[in-house]
């Protein structure tokens, strides 16, 4: 692997990724449970896709508009593209089109099987995308950034893959996406904890900014709370959910690290540990629900 490859793929950013391979195997597990005759589950793999070009295609965006303004100057994290030079700001703008393009492309072919209103969430996932941190008043620099998360990479992933494979939304869907929801925010999370040092020397107001460190490392374990909750009560309907639970203990180590004060690149392992830890309780809590079919 060159070195101009190995760049662009550390701008994708892969410890985020488990944020759109999550919701996409909890929505499946969640149609199957419906054991519904008429299932395309093909559908899922479309759907995969969309949810990984979508956040392949955020982080490029973000790498993008950060770079441009200025404030990737002053990060401990990972390199930055165009924050380091390593990658002109046009070129990183078209990766960015690129892979929202891939979304697109896939998101159409799920619209012409399924339904034609997936191209109006679909034209919502892809703008939202853009102006994370892109356009003159970016919301991820107002503190927005991890509502949008929940939204589009916790219900409407998880929810809009089980309609795609069953063409109805479940309940059990609806309550398995707030859980998901919940863990990709605790990535975002983590990722802002980090970056309040910089940031607010930048100006860029995220949640974290806004909250202090103190009480950015108390919403995080309170989403990982959540997330446990989420998971307790889908078990009330379908008990072997709570096999759940065993991948969400993949936080622990993650989350006693936050609790002893880890800063700046401390929080990086932090960041890969909570990937793992989404992906595990995804797979974990999928398997229960197969099994509860």
């Amino acid at each position: 692997m060159n070195s101009s490859t190995k760049l662009w793929l550390s701008g994708a950013r892969p410890r985020t990724l488990p944020a759109a391979i999550a919701p996409v195997l909890v929505g499946t597990a969640s149609a199957y449970l419906q054991d519904d005759k008429t299932a395309v589950f093909g559908n899922a793999l479309l759907a995969l896709v969309v949810s990984l070009a979508l956040q392949v295609g955020v982080n490029y965006a973000n790498e993008y508009a950060d770079g441009r303004r200025g404030t990737d100057q002053q990060r401990v994290g990972p390199m930055r593209l165009v924050g380091s030079g390593a990658k002109s700001a046009v070129a990183v703008k078209r990766a960015a089109l690129i892979a929202f393009g891939v979304a697109a492309l896939f998101g159409l072919a799920l619209a012409v099987v399924t339904s034609w209103w997936l191209l109006v969430l679909g034209v919502a996932c892809i703008a939202a995308g853009w102006m994370y941190t892109g356009g003159p008043k970016p919301y991820g620099y107002l503190g927005f950034g991890e509502l949008f998360v929940f939204i589009f990479f916790g219900v409407v992933a998880t929810t809009g893959t089980t309609f795609v494979i069953i063409q109805t939304i479940t309940k059990t869907s609806v309550i398995a996406s707030v859980a998901i929801g919940s863990l990709a925010c605790a990535l975002l999370v983590i990722n802002n904890l980090r970056d309040i040092p910089g940031d607010t020397a930048a100006g860029k107001k995220t949640l974290a900014v806004r909250l202090g460190d103190q009480r950015t490392r108390q919403m995080y374990i309170a989403l990982i709370i959540i997330a446990a909750m989420m998971i307790s009560v889908i078990s009330l309907d379908h008990p072997t959910a709570l096999f759940g639970l065993v991948g969400l203990l993949a936080s622990v180590p993650a989350i006693r690290r936050v609790i002893r004060g880890a800063k700046g690149r401390d929080l990086i392992a932090v960041l890969g540990m909570t990937g793992r830890a989404q992906l595990f309780t995804a797979v974990t809590l999928s398997i229960g629900l197969v099994l509860a079919s």
